[in-house]
């Protein structure tokens, strides 16, 4: 139990590759914490895993709270229970160190949530194809109806609609095994758990402020075809973050890790060798879960 509820997780590197298991993440490596997107599970993150992994980094990849192999728990889910489960992991697995972050569109969004709340936690923050803004009402209204229309018809419709958007037509062309992968884990997300998300989502704050007083270095990524999250967005935060860089993904659209994973694990793997190096880790203090 994490936080109060059933969560599935992969913890690899380290002393060892488990499921579900404790580690002690003693690599000399970073620890890397990864945070999977709407509606899609950990197994988004199986290319950035192994990359990392191979590179001496403890990697952890969650199933969040209605995602995956997760407990569902009913709506609606706001970003700051995400980000309260998230440091529950990091306390149930004794991580002391500081991590490197990183999330992808809604896993981005609860990524910016985490650094507001637990700055200390931090030393590193990815951000992939998302976006800073609090929602606009319309997007409010548009995110109700989506999680009314899922519990009402399930994930197959809006899976076939979306998929399109989510990876390019070129991947679909070329990597049809890519676009599966994507449509499985649409498919396989519980319409109860993607339905409270969507409440939550809809009702997030506007994190450009806290943005501009991260005080750890950022890596923002993006897909160059990326129409759920343009260009703009990523050239946004890279502005008002002190200390961030860019990388656009070339012939990639909402996932690029999926979609072109050696460009963006180069550039990941780049970005954690500036890091510069790690102080010992102090006693871990355990945040207030709310």
């Amino acid at each position: 139990m994490v936080n109060g509820i059933t969560t599935a997780y992969e913890d690899t590197g380290g002393t060892g590759d488990t499921e579900g298991t404790e580690g002690t993440g003693d690599t000399g490596g970073e620890t890397v914490l990864l945070v999977h997107g709407h509606p899609f599970d950990h197994t988004m993150w199986a290319p950035q895993t192994a990359t990392l992994a191979a590179a001496g980094h403890r990697v952890l990849v969650p199933d969040l709270r209605g995602y995956g192999a997760s407990q569902v728990v009913p709506g609606p889910t706001r970003l700051e229970t995400f980000a309260a489960d998230l440091a529950a992991l990091l306390d149930h697995l004794e991580v002391r160190d500081r991590i490197v972050l990183g999330g992808l569109s809604m896993g981005g969004q609860i990524a910016m949530e985490f650094a507001r709340r637990f700055p200390g936690r931090l030393r590193a923050l990815v951000l992939a194809d998302t976006s800073a803004g609090a929602e606009t009402p319309e997007g409010r209204r548009n995110r109700d109806a989506m999680a009314d229309r899922l519990l009402r018809e399930g994930m197959r419709g809006h899976t076939e609609e979306a998929l399109a958007k989510m990876v390019s037509p070129r991947t679909v062309a070329t990597r049809p095994a890519v676009a599966d992968h994507v449509r499985r884990m649409m498919l396989g997300t519980p319409p109860e758990g993607a339905a409270a998300a969507l409440r939550g989502r809809a009702k997030r704050p506007d994190y450009t402020d806290s943005l501009t007083r991260l005080a750890v270095p950022a890596l923002v990524l993006t897909g160059r075809d990326d129409t759920y999250t343009p260009v703009a967005d990523a050239e946004f935060l890279r502005a008002r973050i002190p200390d961030a860089r860019l990388t656009v993904i070339e012939d990639a659209a909402h996932l690029p890790n999926l979609e072109q994973p050696r460009a963006f694990d180069a550039a990941l793997t780049a970005f954690l060798r500036t890091l510069p190096a790690a102080p010992a880790a102090a006693p871990l203090r355990r945040p207030a879960l709310g």
